[in-house]
């Protein structure tokens, strides 16, 4: 008859890891309060809009940083992932200009 080990082993919680994860969890979750707070506060447009791109682009920032862990691999790895996204970005912004001035020119 075979015996297993069915002892379970234990390992002391790392608690650097724990206050990070809540640090985390906390910069999360007042960006998410303030983002609800200007939501139901203030009026639709390019104000609004304006302010919530840059705090969805931290949350994005941190999320990928510390829960998909890309803070924690090399550099070469942070920056092939990085700078699409930059391209990207630019690319958003540049068709955004361009969309605004097509509008101007055919309908003022």
């Amino acid at each position: 008859m075979n015996t297993e080990d069915t002892n379970v082993v234990v390992e002391p919680v790392d608690k650097a890891k724990r206050k990070q994860l809540i640090r985390v969890a906390v910069i999360l979750t007042i960006i998410t309060a303030i983002e609800f707070i200007i939501a139901y506060t203030m009026p639709g447009g390019t104000l609004r809009t304006s302010i919530f791109v840059p705090m969805t682009l931290v949350k994005a920032f941190y999320i990928v940083w510390e829960f998909m862990h890309l803070g924690h691999e090399v550099k070469g790895l942070k920056w092939m992932v990085i700078a699409p996204l930059l391209f990207v970005v630019w690319l958003i912004v540049a068709l955004l200009m361009e969309g605004e001035y097509i509008y101007e020119v055919l309908f003022m």
